[in-house]
This record gives C-alpha cells, structure tokens and sequence, in this order.
C-alpha cells in the first residue's frame, strides 16, 4: 500500500489520541516529573562551552557576550572557553580538534568559517552556529526548517535589497562600492544580493575583493574615487578593520551604509541599520540552553532576527553633514539611534 503525507499523519493522531485516551494520567505524570528531572540536573551539573570566533571585532564580541548572559541568566553553570580564529581559517580548524578532545558539551561557531570549521570536526558533539548569513549555502544545513545532525543555530541574513534602495533614496547616490573577502561565504552570497539590489536600483556597482584584514584600506584607496557610496554586509574581515574604511571615505566625504549598527555607534557612517548583535548572541545562547535542557540540534530550526525590536536604525548626522546629505524627517523619526556632536544618542 502507498502511504500518502496526509495517511501518515491521520494514523498518527488516531494512535496518539487512542494512546492518551487509555495512559493519560501516568502519561502527564511521568512527563512532569522527567522535565523536573532535566531542570534539576541542567541545574546542578557544570558544563564546558566552547565559544569561537573569526576575528575580534565589536558584533562578534557582542554575540559571544550575549551567549554567556544568555546562558548565566538561566542558571546554567559552565566554564566558557573562548577562542579567536584572528582570520585565519587553518586557524579555526586546530580550535575545533581542541574542542573535540575536550569533549565540550556544546560548541558555538560565531561566522561562517569556524562554524563550517566545527561542523566538519565534530562528530557527535552538538554545534551551534551564531550569526551565518548563509548557512545553507555554507553547507551547515540543507533546510532551515530543522538543524542537520548535530548542527543547527542561528542566521544574520540583512534585508540587502532594502537597504540599498534606501541609500540610494537619501544619499542619492549613482554608484555604489563593496568591498568583500572572497574566503567567507557569507559574503560571496551577499555579493549576489547585492548585485541584485543595485540592479533594482539602477545603480552601477563596482566590488573589490580582499582576502585578509591587511588588504581593507588599500581596498577602500583603490575603490573611493571611483564611487558614490560604500555599502558594508556583514563581513567579519571588512568590519575587523573597520576604522580604516572610515577614515578612507570620510576624508573623500563620501557616506557609508553599514548592515551592522554595532560597529557604526561610536560614528562614521552615514547610516547603519541591522539587528543587535548582543540580542543575536541572547538568541544563539537560548539555542544552547535547549540542547543542554535534552533537545536534539536536529529538531530545532536555523533562528532568524525577524521582531522589529530586534534591529537597530541609526543615522549619523556629522557624517552625513561631512558628505552634504540631509536625513529627511520622515527617517530620522523612525531611528532609535542617532549619532550627533561626537555622542550617540539612544531613544
């Protein structure tokens, strides 16, 4: 006989329903008390974290912060071993052969390369990846509808699109400058949403590709003269030298638009809209929390920042007098962050 979807599931709850209707009572009892009995051993037992990171820069510091708040709040008693990649992928790989000879009870990933790095190293303990921009694309899940073995997590995909025709609208820009790392996957997927959004546009878009932190200014040198605008993703070697790209368009006064507003509060750019890291990072450590409370990585679905108290807008109004921009009201009023005189105000 061929069982349809639908066959399968209506003879599943006729046997649920038929099996509560006989075990009802013992069933919510032994229910109770074995969700006590995982609350008081979480409670009680001392866990090893692992916490690892690409490069040091304030959105990954900010997740990994928000992981051990998370985590701390919840009663959860844990050693935190944290470890940065600085950039280098080979790097990434000898922390994850660290974490699987300690046997970490959890390992959290922060950016596409250690994450991808965890995955492919470890077996059996559970990943949890913090703020992919791809993760499917990366190989770290082939559906965002559940993890994949021992892997699941957490997703920092940006509106792109949006965000482009909104520079575009304030800045009223005509060409539009990337700056990418061609060894991180989540930016070469951005790189494709980009170009579609400039495409959208109209915009004339022109990229430079770098392959380590070392290469940020000389790219924003090479790329300034000839665009409008800079648009920054989420790339984790961009944003490690972030202060370089700063200075580079600011003396050109040209803005520019970070999909991260962590590293645009102390100014610099024009304007900045993304979700909080350190709200990413409370995210990512509620996944760990549920994998140390009994659940599988493989049942829990890839988190997206989708709550609009989950982004940030900010707008900073000394660059964009530095560049001749004028912040229309209509925006300024929907920001809750606004960066004036040197001082970031927070509504």
């Amino acid at each position: 006989m061929k069982f349809t979807k639908s066959t399968i599931i209506a003879a599943a709850t006729l046997t649920a329903l038929a099996f509560a209707g006989c075990t009802k009572k013992p069933a919510e009892k032994t229910a109770e008390v074995t969700a006590e009995t995982t609350e008081k051993t979480t409670a009680e037992k001392t866990y090893k974290i692992g916490i690892a990171k690409i490069v040091q820069h304030v959105a990954l510091d900010s997740v990994e912060k928000g992981v051990m708040d998370e985590l701390n709040e919840k009663g959860i008693k844990a050693t935190f071993d944290l470890q940065n990649a600085n950039g280098d992928p080979n790097t990434a790989a000898q922390i994850a052969i660290k974490y699987r000879d300690e046997n970490v009870d959890v390992a959290v990933g922060i950016a596409t390369p250690v994450a991808i790095a965890l995955a492919n190293t470890l077996d059996e303990i559970p990943v949890v990846f913090g703020t992919i921009t791809d993760p499917l694309g990366a190989g770290l899940v082939s559906t965002l509808e559940h993890g994949e073995k021992n892997v699941t997590g957490m997703s920092d995909a940006i509106p792109t699109e949006q965000h482009i025709a909104l520079f575009k609208e304030i800045a009223g820009i005509k060409t539009l400058g990337y700056i990418y790392t061609t060894g991180e996957a989540n930016s070469v997927s951005s790189l494709e949403l980009v170009k579609k959004g400039c495409q959208e546009a109209g915009l004339e878009l022109v990229t430079q590709a770098i392959t380590n932190s070392s290469e940020v200014k000389q790219a924003c040198d090479a790329i300034v003269s000839r665009v409008d605008g800079l648009y920054l993703t989420t790339d984790n070697t961009v944003f490690s030298a972030l202060s370089s790209v700063k200075q580079v368009f600011g003396e050109a006064k040209k803005p520019i638009f970070s999909g991260d507003v962590t590293g645009a509060q102390d100014g610099g750019c024009v304007i900045a809209s993304g979700f909080n890291y350190y709200k990413a990072g409370r995210a990512t450590g509620e996944i760990v929390y549920r994998i140390l409370n009994g659940e599988k990585p493989s049942d829990i679905p890839v988190r997206f920042m989708t709550e609009p108290s989950d982004s940030d807008l900010l707008f900073d109004l000394d660059s964009a007098k530095n560049c001749g921009i004028t912040i229309p009201e209509e925006y300024l009023s929907k920001a809750n962050m606004i960066f004036e005189n040197g001082k970031l105000t927070t509504k």
